[in-house]
């Protein structure tokens, strides 16, 4: 049977509009949605970004959703989103620096920076060979503000490859003098090492904590990594997402087997140019090298509340293991991913009682699944969230805290643990002193 042409016409006409209906559908529904979410963002305050972000210039944008797409994030976190034809950060305290959107973006819209204009972030002059404005001294990692594991993975192994170029490695030998001496063992440390250990060079790498530096103090479970990476003499990390547990179990085993030395609570406390060499002072001793890479961690020394009582036992700065507040009355204080990590792993251990105390409205610097995960743990009585309040006295069996509002009254809480998670004071002034010059990012490159 053969239909009039006509007719045949009319029905391909048919599809079309009810493909291209479907379509306007689907894309007015995520403009909707992306909508929300950024209005929600601007409401209750989640508008500055924790680390790297992209800046989107609109009048290159051609709102094609490829940096949306591309994000690492998505679909969990919808990060970028388009709104009126051109892209949008869409939810600014979910991005976490991976950088994806730029290299994705067709007409190169996208500018990746530092900091807001209303917030300056302190990141030390560094070169694209990672060497900063003192020859012979390297930033890789999180102190140059990469602080994503695959991100410091990589940044390690590239300026390890460009501080073997360098002309003071060429010098006459001296068994006492290092070629390089490594200053962390964090993701960027640890892969600095690994290939100075592979290209047989005299280095010594120092550590003030332990192996995997701050990711070691990640709280247990924590899910990290994105995306793989490659360690030098390793070859790729066969895992991509995962946990801390796991993650740090497979950097013990590249230790041991690969026979790296790193030498364990050595803190560094000077550094001094002498020349073609630097003299280091730690804690434990004094040591000559020809270069340094400083592959520090931005927590540099836990910031304290400077309220009376804080020196008591019972005040720590990091969650070692959940499982040792069992039974105790425990107070969190931060408002970081860390701080409400914490709140909700203590909250899940038998018998405990969980308050977490941040003197903002919200917890504007932590990602939404562990907003969303804060939230139901606080609907579910498993923990109690006091914002807007400050510390204000710690006794050994209590805590006072400052609440806000126009009563501005004090609350006594039963205490037996307090762990603070207010960030740290960056090594900079350790990094002036040395000669490195730091500057405050507003929002630029």
């Amino acid at each position: 049977m053969e239909f009039p042409q006509n007719l045949t016409f009319d029905i391909y006409l048919a599809i079309l509009f009810v493909v291209a209906t479907l379509l306007w559908v689907n894309r007015s529904r995520k403009i909707h949605m992306n909508a929300r979410i950024h209005e929600e963002a601007l409401e209750t305050g989640m508008v500055t970004p924790p680390s790297l972000h992209p800046v989107i210039d609109h009048t290159r944008c051609i709102g094609c959703e490829a940096c949306v797409h591309a994000c690492p994030e998505f679909p969990a976190h919808k990060v970028l989103g388009v709104m009126h034809n051109k892209a949008h950060l869409i939810s600014p305290t979910d991005c976490i620096g991976h950088g994806a959107c730029k290299a994705a973006c067709p007409e190169d819209a996208i500018t990746l920076v530092f900091g807001t204009a209303e917030r300056g972030v302190d990141i030390p002059k560094v070169e694209p060979t990672f060497e900063t404005n003192v020859p012979g001294i390297y930033i890789a990692g999180e102190l140059g503000g990469m602080g994503l594991i695959r991100n410091a993975t990589e940044q390690g192994r590239q300026a390890m490859e460009n501080l073997k170029k360098s002309k003071r490695l060429s010098l006459p030998g001296d068994p006492g003098i290092y070629d390089v001496m490594i200053i962390g063992a964090g993701p960027a440390g640890l892969t600095a090492t690994l290939s100075a250990h592979e290209s047989k060079l005299n280095y010594r790498t120092i550590e003030q904590d332990s192996l995997g530096g701050t990711v070691a103090h990640f709280p247990r479970g924590k899910l990290v990594m994105t995306k793989p990476a490659v360690l030098p003499i390793v070859g790729e990390i066969p895992f991509t997402e995962t946990d801390k547990e796991t993650l740090m179990s497979f950097w013990t085993k590249v230790e041991k087997d690969t026979g790296i030395k790193i030498h364990y609570r050595e803190r560094a406390t000077e550094i001094v140019n002498q020349k073609d060499l630097f003299r280091v002072r730690t804690n434990k001793g004094s040591y000559q090298t020809r270069t340094l890479l400083l592959a520090l961690g931005r927590r540099g020394t836990p910031r304290q509340l400077g309220v009376d009582g804080e020196s008591l036992p019972k005040v720590t700065y990091r969650l070692e293991d959940p499982a040792e507040y069992v039974g105790k009355k425990v107070l969190v204080v931060g408002g970081g991913d860390s701080a409400l990590e914490a709140a909700i792993s203590i909250a899940e251990e038998a018998n405990t009682e969980v308050a977490i105390s941040y003197r903002s409205e919200a917890f504007t610097r932590a990602k939404a699944k562990n907003r969303q995960r804060l939230e139901d743990a606080a609907n579910q009585h498993k923990l109690s969230v006091f914002l807007s309040s400050n510390v204000k006295t710690i006794t050994r069996d209590a805590v006072e805290l400052k609440t806000g509002g126009a009563s501005d009254e004090t609350l006594s809480l039963e205490n037996d643990a307090v762990i603070v998670c207010a960030g740290g004071i960056l090594p900079t002034e350790f990094l002036r002193k040395s000669g490195v010059l730091v500057e405050t990012k507003y929002g630029t490159q």
